[in-house]
């Protein structure tokens, strides 16, 4: 189920996501505008997916990791400009994702981690 929600979920943002980062690229977008957008199409996607029985916790593992996916351009353009390692970037960016789940969905950090990164890591760049 879980690797079948990610092949749902990916698609689903990525398709939903391109419009608002061209409008952004493109300067139609101000960065609070693209944040508020992207935050609503996050909520739209947990939504469908609770519609769909599919559990909260789940739900946000599907959803951030198919963001950690589809950033992973950013994350790499931070890595450069920070001078360091890519993979020193996605741990953080997976560790902070990692905890803000445990936090509130009440399940364990380390485990949403290894999700994650096995997420990132199957269907990353």
């Amino acid at each position: 189920m879980k690797h079948q929600l990610i092949r749902i979920v990916l698609p689903q943002l990525a398709r939903r996501l391109q419009p608002q980062v061209q409008a952004y690229r493109d300067g139609e977008l101000s960065d609070s505008q693209f944040a508020r957008k992207f935050e609503g199409l996050l909520q739209h996607q947990y939504a469908w997916l609770a519609k769909r029985g599919v559990p909260q916790a789940q739900a946000a593992v599907a959803v951030h990791g198919a963001v950690l996916v589809l950033t992973s351009p950013a994350l790499r353009a931070e890595a450069e400009e920070l001078k360091v390692p890519l993979e020193v970037v996605e741990y953080r960016a997976l560790r902070a994702a990692a905890a803000d789940i445990a936090q509130n969905y009440g399940v364990s950090e380390l485990r949403t981690f290894r999700q994650l990164a096995t997420i990132v890591s199957q269907y990353g760049d």
